[in-house]
């Protein structure tokens, strides 16, 4: 248990635990995160998992923004349900990122685990967009990556990590229930 491995545990669950909450101040937070596991992540020869780091720190820019002022008329974004042209969408960005990063990490990496980093990254993606948009499925995509990641990050000796991703799947149920919460009673009639 390196000293950047306990980094990233911090961060990333205050992160999650923000996150469960609509805090804003996840994304800061989440950034540090980000560079604490890129470095551990490159380090393990989970490429993929390091690259989305970067992915991260960009898509926690634009996050923090649409939580702040993405919503109508620059207000706060209020949680919502992923629609059925936004599923398609993602079902296929699932499939062809899947493969086309399997082959990018088989090609030109040496990864013991190039499918499995290939499908947690990209469910990652798909459900930090659903986070930065407030979609309220976005935590059925980190339970189904967690779930995957837990024995990927044991496998890799990373065992603190593969704590934490137990501890986000925890966090990620009370996010589910916090968020289905709060779209319910903003579909109920005033």
């Amino acid at each position: 248990m390196s000293p950047i491995e306990v980094a990233g545990f911090v961060t990333g669950a205050l992160c999650v635990w923000l996150v469960a909450r609509q805090n804003p101040w996840n994304w800061p937070i989440g950034i540090a995160n980000n560079i604490a596991f890129l470095v551990l992540f490159w380090g393990s020869g989970l490429y993929a998992d390091s690259g989305l780091q970067i992915v991260y720190m960009a898509l926690a820019v634009y996050g923090w923004w649409a939580w702040v002022r993405g919503g109508e008329q620059h207000s706060t974004l209020r949680v919502s349900r992923t629609t059925g042209p936004q599923w398609l969408w993602l079902a296929v960005a699932g499939v062809l990122g899947t493969g086309l990063l399997h082959w990018v990490l088989v090609t030109f990496t040496e990864s013991t685990v190039p499918f499995w980093d290939a499908i947690t990254t990209v469910l990652s993606l798909l459900a930090t967009w659903g986070q930065a948009r407030k979609k309220v499925e976005c935590w059925w995509l980190w339970i189904a990556a967690d779930v995957i990641y837990v024995p990927l990050y044991a496998y890799k000796e990373l065992y603190l990590t593969a704590v934490l991703y137990v501890g986000f799947m925890v966090l990620c149920v009370l996010g589910l229930r916090n968020w289905t919460k709060d779209l319910k009673s903003d579909e109920v009639p005033a």
